[in-house]
């Protein structure tokens, strides 16, 4: 496959590889990973790629959005090096049939609400590692399920990869850039910033030393219970590499929550005691 193949000749020639896989419908989340990524490597590879094996029998996959030739001129414009764009038949061809179990890592939080969804995502990164040959991989920290099952990935199968977790881009109004912003009405979108305004309030509830899960995932439920046509999916105190609940909650465990604003569904978290670390 060229896409290997110029990889392996990068590394042979002592050249490090940033990978930044994406889904496509680029944004400045994706921009804050390939500029990380171009800072600290000679050659910088996006890959486009709308995994089918990541979505849910409901979800949105038909409607997932590919501006691809939006996506091609804005990563030009930040200097990558190649762009990896492959069919989905180059990715499963007709005789594919290994899957990468995740483990128990996939059963809480997102893994609840959506079954298979990590088998998915895990199977096609690995194998985009084999075809990018990256030294460093670039994920955000808003899919911190995501990021916590990645690093086990690379843990189980010894992959010569550093995974490098770059921190969520916001709106002004604090909301998470998210592909699927674009999909929420008007009306939606002008309450979505109470999710991240509720997990500020359980942070600085947090660095003004409630430690308890429950009373601090009850702050985010309180907060958000008002919010006009929002519904929880969860809200969670974790360990950032169990992802268990812990007894007390200390500096470095994540504050996950998972919310529907009709049929949009958004995920946030918060690192608490951030500024501790």
């Amino acid at each position: 496959m060229a896409m290997q193949q110029q990889a392996i000749a990068w590394r042979q020639a002592g050249e490090d590889i940033g990978f930044v896989p994406t889904m496509g419908s680029l944004h400045e989340g994706h921009d804050s990973l390939v500029t990380k990524a171009r800072r600290e490597n000679q050659h910088v590879i996006v890959s486009i790629f709308v995994n089918p094996t990541q979505f849910g029998p409901n979800e949105d996959f038909a409607s997932y959005p590919r501006p691809f030739e939006a996506d091609h001129a804005r990563l030009e414009a930040l200097g990558v090096d190649a762009i990896f764009h492959p069919p989905v038949e180059q990715i499963y061809p007709p005789a594919f049939k290994t899957r990468v179990d995740p483990g128990p890592l996939a059963e809480p939080l997102e893994g609840k609400s959506r079954p298979g969804h990590f088998a998915g995502v895990l199977t096609v990164v690995l194998k985009l590692f084999l075809l990018t040959q990256p030294k460093r991989a670039y994920f955000g920290q808003k899919d911190f399920q995501q990021l916590v099952l990645v690093r086990q990935l690379v843990r189980d199968f010894a992959l010569p990869v550093r995974i490098v977790a770059v921190p969520t881009v916001r709106e002004p109004d604090g909301l998470a850039i998210s592909s699927r912003n674009a999909y929420l009405e008007p009306s939606q979108r002008a309450v979505a910033p109470s999710i991240h305004t509720a997990l500020h309030g359980a942070s600085n509830g947090f660095n003004a030393d409630v430690t308890d899960p429950a009373e601090l995932e009850a702050i985010v439920r309180h907060l958000l219970e008002g919010t006009p046509g929002l519904a929880i999916d969860y809200v969670a105190v974790v360990d950032d590499t169990t992802l268990r609940r812990p007894a007390r909650a200390i500096p470095g465990n994540v504050l996950a929550v998972a919310v529907k604003l009709g049929s949009i569904r958004l995920i946030d978290n918060v690192v608490l005691g951030a500024e501790r670390l």
